[in-house]
């Protein structure tokens, strides 16, 4: 009695995970529809599949489309490879609703060819339904036969096309069901999986990979899952369909695309591709559809996009006639080259920042004095006990002891409130004065400048909203301990710079006065600027200073520190590549001069880092890079020599994942330790993960 109570316990818990897994199906089909709407491709079948329309957002939309883009690719190789062939296969497993046959069907794609699609049976019994009642979709299907029996595992079925209902679990039924829809062994055959395989557990999906490398000695498996679990967006996204009850059982035991790739050599397929979407997007898309893609809708998380890519990855493996012809076949000129940081051996510690109060959503710390409130942030998802945020502007007040915190965006839109981190001997405390909101930007720069004050320049509150004032930030000197700030907009004479964010600015001195340098960004109209001004602050003008020198590539979310007497520029976002230059511009007898350090190892493109100059050392602290599997820790780079090192980040004592992009950062303790503040955004559709506290980051190895 109690092996049928855990047999039946057992067969409920596997119905339950895979009537989520079939959910995933409904979820996904919608989000196909939402990028077709707008135009990411072409697809008129999708919307007789589903129920209601909604429309996803700009991130989410490019997620599907290089999907899309990724598996038609494999698709239409392989048609072109076997059109001589007189018949030729596509079996898609765990089809769901997807619309694979009507496209090629009316595309004129399928002559000699017949798809076979296998999914649960209720999710065959689904869509063949929505197909009957479809006059269009009848009309295109062509004479139906029916099944041999009411019980047939073969749900839909006409002259090229086979809608099969069976567990892909049991390879006995699935291979007898097909056998009994008319698949051919011996016929050149493209096996699809798009994200199935992993919601099965290893040892099956091992079996079914062994089994199709059996049963078709002609043949090619295409794979779209998804790569790195252990990095904070994977632990993101591996969380997310445990809440739904999926769980991607293959990231574990095939974490990177080597072992991906091992997973089908060892099982009797004799050639593997297997590339992630930035390396699919950069070598396989031409610059006009990457440039098309651009121009769809405003976008502006290419953060969460390059992490998104670089989390999936298409695969292609083959057997037999089709091993000599691939279907992925990168470049020998990649222009992503996979790069291997030359990393220390030793690692930089990050802790929690001890704050007051540990309330979450309480701003206020009971400081004296009739201009600090206490509100409650957390209506904006930018409460001081997490300050947790993107795109945030921070500057020093009393260095090492005071942070001025601004803007940014949280779990519920951008934060107009003002916040101040105070250092009190062991803890921070957080306050947030009355009267300091700054209009709810984000991307801005906040630049100390002579005077006890900070300027305000840029942000954005959305692709389409630039911010166009210029803001004064002020305080008084003499209340370390009790901050009164005031706001108020400078009236700037001269041309001023187009309104940009995602730029940089930085204090100079010409001529013993000081200038606010702004260098790049983007703007509403160009995705990367390559222009740059000075702002005269003793009398708030924009004016001309001589320039010579080769000028740098326009970038944005690249990093810009005062050193020798001018700037170092890092990194950055080009039109759609991350950079990885670093440039001086350097005191000239009549203004500057652009220079470029010729970096030994050259350091892997990134940008969304921060940086600080350390004596002669440029210390670049996290960011996103393409080039590279991992995240980026610390880079240091000799600003003398050239020479330069990564170091990798310990997070050990970290109990959530630690995402160092779109944050802030300013250096303590006389530049041996680092303040991190905010970072994280939007991951994909896995929900949103910010940082909830800030961490302190100790620097002294990489010093020593």
């Amino acid at each position: 009695m109690l092996c049928e109570e855990r047999r039946s316990n057992s067969k409920k818990q596997q119905f339950g995970k895979d009537t989520a897994v079939q959910g995933t199906n409904d979820s996904s089909i919608v989000s196909k529809c939402s990028a077709a709407a707008r135009g990411y491709f072409h697809d008129d079948f999708l919307k007789s599949f589903v129920m209601k329309t909604a429309r996803r957002a700009p991130l989410i939309n490019r997620g599907y489309y290089i999907r899309a883009k990724a598996v038609d690719h494999c698709l239409m190789e392989f048609l072109q490879r076997t059109q001589s062939c007189t018949r030729r296969q596509l079996l898609s497993l765990g089809a769901g609703f997807d619309t694979l046959y009507f496209q090629l069907k009316v595309g004129g794609e399928l002559r000699g060819a017949v798809v076979f699609e296998v999914d649960f049976p209720d999710v065959a019994q689904r869509k063949a339904a929505l197909i009957n009642r479809d006059p269009a979709l009848r009309e295109i299907l062509g004479t139906t036969e029916s099944a041999a029996s009411q019980h047939s595992p073969l749900v839909l079925s006409s002259a090229d096309y086979r809608l099969v209902g069976v567990d892909l679990k049991a390879l006995g039924g699935l291979e007898s069901a097909l056998k009994e829809a008319g698949l051919q062994t011996s016929t050149p055959t493209l096996l699809l999986s798009e994200v199935v395989l992993t919601y099965m557990d290893n040892t099956r999906s091992e079996a079914l990979i062994q089994w199709a490398s059996a049963l078709f000695p002609s043949s090619v498996f295409v794979m779209y899952e998804q790569l790195h679990p252990h990095d904070p967006f994977g632990r993101v996204m591996q969380q997310h369909f445990l809440q739904l009850n999926s769980t991607l059982h293959a990231l574990s035991r095939y974490p990177d695309k080597q072992a991906q790739r091992q997973r089908f050599l060892d099982r009797g397929w004799e050639e593997c591709v297997c590339v992630d979407m930035n390396q699919f997007y950069f070598e396989f898309l031409s610059e006009e559809e990457r440039s098309r893609l651009e121009r769809l809708e405003p976008f502006d998380e290419y953060e969460e996009w390059h992490l998104k890519c670089s989390h999936y990855f298409i695969l292609a493996a083959s057997k037999g006639e089709l091993t000599h012809q691939p279907l992925i076949c990168p470049p020998c000129e990649s222009p992503v080259p996979a790069l291997v940081p030359a990393l220390s051996s030793q690692l930089l510690p990050v802790s929690v920042v001890p704050l007051e109060p540990e309330g979450v959503g309480l701003c206020c710390t009971g400081l004296p004095g009739s201009g600090v409130g206490c509100t409650d942030l957390s209506e904006s998802g930018l409460g001081c006990t997490g300050l947790a945020g993107f795109g945030l502007g921070c500057a020093s007040l009393w260095p090492g002891s005071a942070v001025l915190v601004t803007g940014g965006a949280g779990r519920h839109g951008r934060g107009a409130q003002t916040r101040i981190l105070i250092r009190d001997k062991a803890v921070w405390k957080c306050a947030c004065p009355r009267g300091t909101e700054l209009g709810g930007r984000m991307f801005h720069t906040v630049t100390p400048v002579p005077g006890q004050r900070c300027v305000v320049f840029g942000g954005r509150a959305s692709p389409l909203r630039p911010a166009t004032s210029v803001l004064s930030v002020s305080w008084d000197p003499t209340t370390p301990t009790d901050p009164k700030l005031s706001v108020s907009e400078l009236n700037c004479s001269g041309t001023a710079p187009r309104p940009r964010w995602r730029h940089s600015a930085t204090l100079l001195t010409f001529r013993g006065e000081s200038y606010l340098f702004v260098f790049g960004g983007r703007s509403t109209e160009e995705r990367a600027l390559q222009d740059w001004h000075f702002l005269k602050l003793e009398e708030n003008t924009w004016t001309q200073v001589p320039v010579g020198g080769a000028v740098p590539e326009p970038r944005h979310s690249h990093s810009a520190c005062p050193y020798a007497g001018g700037l170092v520029i890092a990194g950055g976002l080009g039109g759609q590549n991350p950079l990885g230059s670093t440039v001086l511009l350097r005191p000239a007898q009549s203004g500057f001069h652009w220079h470029e350090l010729k970096t030994e190892p050259p350091i892997i493109p990134r940008y969304s880092h921060t940086a600080h100059v350390i004596g002669d050392r440029l210390v670049l602290v996290g960011g996103v890079w393409i080039q590279a599997d991992g995240v980026p820790g610390v880079a240091v780079i000799n600003l003398t020599t050239g020479g330069s090192r990564e170091y990798s980040i310990d997070t050990v004592a970290v109990p959530w994942p630690l995402m160092l992009h779109s944050h802030s950062s300013e250096l303590l303790d006389g530049g041996r330790e680092v303040l991190l503040i905010g970072g994280g955004g939007n991951c994909f559709s896995f929900g949103t993960h910010l940082n909830p506290r800030p961490v302190t980051l100790d620097l002294s190895p990489a010093l020593d």
